[in-house]
Formats: structure tokens, sequence, C-alpha cells
């Protein structure tokens, strides 16, 4: 077989050594365009993790790689005078020259040519060849030039990033927040080798501007930098090699394979700096390349179990990339939070790191968490304990009048089986075990105003008296039997209104007895559905008239909030989205203009709910879809409704429009909660794929969302909470009599459990390079 590599970087070295490696006989061939020493950049790190892959794949290299590598397992943040340090992390780092030497050597060693200097834009330069690899790199050459077979996307980011190094020695990889008279900086450095380490220095693009850096020469930068972190460097000089200033391109294709020429690496796809796995991604696309290889020995075969096989792990790491990135840029929405507080959200910014992960890294750290949030509560008028604090999910909070004994809740959730809109047995049942299951707060189904406001026969509404007793029964029993509070939501449907039960085909039109359906604007959810007349400024009136009635007669049921419904596409939230609002009168066109319908059911609602009873109101913070709402469209959104007097948003996306594209993920809705807490300045819940309570403390914890809702887990197991509080000890969570010889034996039953489980875990977790080299250099120093 013949093998020509386009690029000598990491990715197409490694993947030439595991080639002659595992066929010798092979003819490969590396083609770089630069010199064998030359590099950019400092220094490059992986995870333990990682090098257990190289250890596995190729020994010799791993082994030369591993003696010159730094290490540590600390995590450093520095922010505001203060250090939080976090352990057990197991980092590695190399000189980028170093890394390139030995893989140079290693490739040579098994007979690999290398040719330097070699400029290559023609692939009929490789025309013999039975596999092309292009990894050159970011600004691949080849990728441009098969640019519409492949299909780059590029998304140029915001901040401003440059490589530069000092040779100031770090024993933990180092993040410095530093407040300066232009805006923040941040520095991400770590050590790479004996008195060498690589800083890589970020800022948003107004304090870019501010400074004046892009008037700056790459020194002048520089001398900049040593200003700005001069007390951390302490003398220490800051180095450059071509660290020029730029914007961070995040690069995915839509197809990585074109004939017998695949992308590899940073060609393929790029992964922000901020988790640190550029070549980490690089080296184990190469890998995986190999593997396919390996089980299809014949290219095209290859490169497709390549393709679909790789796809997947590459997609969950630039994700983590992306999440990661986007807290780096929005870090002005965090610089008044608690250091303690700041600390932790640098620490599970990416998802990857999360609260029962870092109790088992470092208990003083989330101690230090659990004090904070507790001084929080505590400072709201609760008479919570700071030095034996409950986690964050046990912790209470009070809208208006109205106290939630935890942070837990159920998420509306509908379950299309009212007869006539009255709900009955089986909502009772659904409503009182999740109540007696110990959440702080649950939320009825989306209640709908009218019978022309229901999205199916099935659903539940608030427009008459039998509907009102029956709704007051459930709200009864679940006050009479529990200490959690209920939250009546309403809704109308809108254009997404008439439609079948959500098993028999969810939001797709009835065939027989629909009734007539409404929107902002006269657009159907998919082409088949029923086209929605424009809704007219009488039937506007009608509507409110609606809200309100239902709202009174939420108010006589003894309902403790109420919830206004302005997400998914329902007829409130075709107001809001420009997707589905093309009205030309006061009540189009700007955010203000379509706002304007929904602020005055908002307010007429308010009018007549208690004035000591909270309101929330539940929005798309995005629709997934190009032109429709955005992030900050949901700022704004939040601020205006907060003006109006609402006491909490409850922050979901999309279902606004049929050809939405949500990108989910555990916890994925989320950053928009984050988004609007944290910039508009409003209580905030989140949802979305939420399923554990190590994920709500995260949450919580880390200044995301006031309170979480969680849908799925609870319908499978409504004692979700009961069981938390028994696996954190939270021994005052209310639980029903009948029930409280359950409770102790969960209680006295979870304390082995999680002992046995954390004993587990610590026992499974191997030790860290950083730990082994520790222990080895202590054993010397005894046998001496």
């Amino acid at each position: 077989m013949k093998v020509a590599i386009v690029g000598g970087g990491p990715a197409g070295l490694y993947f030439a050594i595991l080639m002659k490696k595992q066929w010798p006989h092979a003819d490969v061939a590396v083609y770089e365009r630069n010199r064998a020493d030359d590099t950019f950049g400092f220094g490059v790190v992986f995870s333990d993790a990682t090098l257990d892959n190289f250890e596995k794949y190729d020994r010799p290299s791993y082994e030369r790689i591993t003696r010159e590598f730094a290490y540590w397992d600390d995590i450093a943040i520095h922010f505001k005078g203060t250090i939080h340090r976090v352990g057990g992390n197991g980092f590695c780092g190399c000189s980028r020259r170093t890394l390139l030497l030995i893989l140079q050597d290693r490739a040579a060693e098994l007979g690999v040519t290398i040719h330097y200097q070699a400029e290559i834009d023609d692939e009929r330069t490789f025309a013999d060849a039975d596999l092309v690899v292009v990894a050159d790199g970011i600004n691949s050459r080849f990728r441009e030039r098969f640019v519409d077979y492949f299909q780059p996307e590029v998304d140029l980011r915001p901040n401003k990033f440059a490589w530069m190094g000092s040779t100031k020695p770090l024993d933990a990889f180092t993040f410095i927040f530093q407040e300066t008279e232009w805006g923040p900086f941040i520095a991400h450095a770590y050590q790479y080798e004996a008195n060498r380490s690589t800083w890589v220095f970020e800022t948003d693009p107004e304090t870019f501007e501010r400074a004046g850096l892009g008037q700056k020469s790459e020194a002048e930068a520089a001398a900049l930098m040593e200003e700005i972190f001069g007390w951390f460097l302490g003398g220490h000089r800051i180095l450059t090699n071509r660290s020029i200033w730029r914007n961070f391109p995040m690069i995915r294709n839509k197809r990585w394979v074109r004939g017998n020429m695949v992308l590899l690496g940073d060609a393929k796809a790029t992964a922000h700096f901020s988790i640190g796995s550029g070549t980490k991604l690089a080296m184990e696309d190469a890998i995986a390349l190999y593997e396919a290889l390996l089980r299809d020995q014949i290219v095209d075969g290859a490169l497709a179990v390549y393709e679909t096989g790789r796809r997947e792990e590459v997609e969950k790491t630039q994700h983590a990339a992306d999440v990661s990135l986007v807290w780096f840029e929005h870090v002005a929405r965090f610089w008044d939070f608690d250091p303690v507080q700041f600390s932790f959200g640098v620490m599970t910014r990416s998802k990857a790191i999360t609260y029962d992960n870092l109790r088992l890294r470092a208990p003083d750290f989330v101690a230090d968490v659990d004090r904070m949030f507790a001084r929080q509560v505590r400072k709201a008028g609760f008479d919570v304990s700071v030095d034996e604090p409950a986690a964050p999910m046990f912790q209470p909070l009070r809208l208006r009048d109205m106290t939630v004994a935890n942070r837990v809740v159920v998420s509306p959730m509908d379950m299309y089986s009212a007869v006539d809109g009255v709900p009955g047995d089986w909502h009772l049942v659904h409503y009182g075990s999740r109540a007696t299951g110990g959440a702080g707060l649950i939320f009825t189904e989306m209640t709908c105003v009218s019978p022309e406001a229901r999205i199916t026969l099935g659903c539940t509404g608030l427009w008459n008296d039998e509907q009102e007793r029956a709704w007051k029964r459930i709200v009864d029993f679940v006050h009479g039997h529990s200490a959690t509070k209920i939250c009546l939501q309403l809704g109308h449907a809108g254009r997404k209104g008439a439609t079948k039960l959500m098993w028999e085909g969810i939001d797709r039109p009835l065939e027989t007895g629909a009734w007539d359906i409404c929107s902002a604007s006269a657009i159907p959810y998919f082409p088949d559905s029923q086209v929605p007349r424009e809704i007219s400024r009488a039937e506007m009136d009608e509507v409110k008239t609606q809200f309100v009635s239902a709202a009174e007669r939420g108010a006589r049921a003894g309902f403790d909030m109420l919830e206004l419904h302005c997400a998914h596409g329902y007829l409130l939230a075709s107001f809001i989205s420009p997707l589905t609002n093309r009205r030309t009168d006061e009540y189009g066109g700007s955010l203000d203009n379509r706002l304007r319908f929904p602020l005055e059911v908002f307010d007429a609602m308010r009018e007549v709910w208690p004035a000591h009873k909270p309101m929330s109101v539940r929005i798309s913070a995005t629709d997934w879809a190009e032109g429709g709402v955005s992030g900050d469209d949901a700022v704004e959104v939040a601020r205006a409704f907060g003006e109006h007097g609402v006491d909490l948003m409850d922050v979901s996306t999309g279902q606004t429009v049929s050809e939405a594209r949500p990108i989910y993920g555990r916890m994925f809705q989320t950053p928009f909660s984050d988004q609007v807490r944290n910039e508009a300045l409003v209580a905030t819940m989140c949802v979305g794929n939420i399923t554990t309570p190590d994920q709500v403390n995260t949450i919580l914890a880390a200044g995301r969302a006031d309170l979480v809702a969680l849908g799925r887990p609870h319908l499978v197991d409504p004692f979700f909470t009961m069981k938390a509080a028994a696996w954190y000890g939270a021994g005052n969570i209310h639980c029903p009599p009948q029930y409280l010889a359950g409770k102790e034996q969960a209680f006295r039953n979870s304390v082995r459990d999680r002992q046995d489980f954390e004993d587990l875990k610590l026992k499974a977790r191997p030790k860290t390079r950083a730990e082994l080299k520790m222990e080895a250099g202590e054993a010397s120093l005894a046998a001496e």
C-alpha cells in the first residue's frame, strides 16, 4: 500500500508511525511544508487518559514523550486576590517542538519517508497513492481546494487570543482572571518543561480594542501582558513565537472523506484551547484511522468506518469545547460572583466535571462551595446552617411569600389524559405522588384557557366550574399530604392546536373533529398542518379575558404560583418569534412590538392574581433556527417581563418551528438559563435533559439557575427528591407519616451505600502520573 500524508504535525506523524509499524512494507511518506525543527507555539497538554492511549498504540514513542513531560494534578484559579486549587486532574505538558522531534525520529526509525519544505497543493502529486491523508492544519489547502465537497463550517469566535510563553515555572494548570483599566484579561498557563510554560492570553473584542492591542507589535503586546500579569510572573519574561492575536476558528466539515482522501486533525475539526484538546483530538484521529484500516484493509471500507465511527466522539469533544469557550467569552457575566462560586463555575463550565465528581477529587473545595451557597441563602433571610450546610439542591428559596423547601421542580409534562378538559384520577395520582416524593415545587401541565386553546382533546383546561373543582381536589391533596408547592401553568395552543395525542403523532393535525385555530400570523406548523387564521384585535381581547378568568379560577383553587406559557410555538410564543410573527400592525416587527400582546396578557393576569403569590413565564430562549429568537433576545424578553413584575423566568428552548435543529446533550438548555439569569438579573428555572441530583447541584452551585426542573426522571421515579435527600443526608425533607419508615430506612442505608460507592470510585481511580512520579521520588529519597 502506498500512503501519502500531507502535513507533518502530530496527527500526520502519529498516523505514519502506526501505519508503518503495522505494515512495514507499506510505502508511507509525509510531506511537510516547514523545516524539521520549525514549530510554532510552545507547549501541548494531554490528560492521563490520552497518555494511556499512546502507551497502548506505540510504547517507544510513549516512553520518550513521557520522559520529557512536566506533570501536575492541580488546577489553580486566581480571581480577585483569591486562589482555589483543585487536585486529582492528571495533566501532562510537553514542548510542541520536542513532541514533533520525537515523532519525527520514531517515524524515521520505522522507515517512514519525510519530505521537508515540500509545498503540495495539487492532488495529482499523489495520483499513484492508495490513501491520501490530509493533515495540513487549520488552514488546510486541500480542504479549501475541495471546499464544495467537504463543506466546512467555520465559526470564527469573537474573543481574541495569542499563544505566548514564559520562563515562569508552574506547579498547576493555572487560570488567572485579571481586571484591567480596559476590561478583563484571562491567562491559561501550564508548564511544559523545566523553566518553560505556555501562556495563552485571551480577552473580549471590546477590551482588545480599548487596550490598543490591534495597533501593537508582537513585542509590544508581550510587554503589555508582562505588565498586566507582572504581579504573578515575579520578574519572569513573556516569550513570543509568531504570537499573533487572532480569533479562534471552530471548524466542522460535513464530509471527511473524498475518494481515497481523508481529513485528519485540525483540517477536519478544531477544539478550543480552553479544554486543551487540539493535539489530543488530532492524535486520536490518527489512532481511529489506523484502527479502521486494521478492521477493513480495503481503503474505501476503512475510510467509511473511520468517518462513521469517529464522528460521534469528535462532536462530543467539540461540544464540550463549545460550551467551555462560550463560558470564557462571557466571563464578565460572572465577574461579580463570590470567588468560590466563580471558581466552581470555571471547573464545571464544560459539563465534564460535576459537583459529585469534585467532591471525590477536592472535598474541601466542595465544602467551601456548600458554605458559600448557604451564606447566600442565609443572606436571603433563611436560618440555615453555614457550618454544616445542606447541598445546594436542598436549600430553600423564596418567591414573594411562597417558600419552596428545596430547589427540585417537577417539570410541566402534558399527560393528554383529561376528558373535556377535566383532570381526573390519573392526574390526582400523578401530581399527588410526585408531591409526596419530596420535590419543592410541581408544575401542572399546560392547562388551557378555553376549548379552542387546547393542544389535543386530552389536554386539561380551566374554563368551567367542573374543571376548577377537579383542580382544587388535586391542590388540596398536595397541600394536605406534602410540603410541596404547586404552580398552575396556563397556556393557549395557537397554531399547534387541534392535534393528535402525543403517542398517536405529536403535533400532527387531527384527521377529524378539528377546531379552528389561530396564531400571530397565518403560518401552518407543518406544511400539511391546518392553516391558522391571523388572530384579530377583538379575538386578542377575548383570549386575554380567558387567561384572566382562568387565573381567577386558579387562585380560588388554591394554587401557590401561576405561570404564563410563552414558549414552544404556542399562541403567545408565536407573537414573540419573528419566524411565526409577520404582522404589520403594532404587534409585529420589532421585539418590543412582538412582546406587546404577551405582556398585556401577563399584566392582566398579574392584576387579578394575589399580590403575595409569585408568577413566572416560560419562554423559548432560542428557536434553534436561523432568523429566530436568540439567547440575546431572551435576555431582552426576560428584562421586559421583569419590569412588569415577573418573579421567575422558566427558560426552555425550541419547538417553535418544525424545521428547528436543536443541539441536544446533557443539560443542553442550561446555558440559556445562565445567560438570562446573569444578564437580565432575574431568577430562572432551567430544564432540559437534566437527569441526576449531581447535575442539579452542579447547576445551582455554579449560579446557572435558581430552580432546576426535571421531567422524565420524575415520570419513572416520583421519589427522585426523597432518594436524593437520603443520599446527601438532607434529613429535614418532609415525608408523609405513612411513608416515614421507608424514609428512615433509605436514610440509614444511604450512609453505607454512599460510603461504599465513594470508596469504590476512589479505589477504581488510577493514580495520576503526577502522583506516581511523586511517589517514585519519595521512594528514591527514602532509599538514599
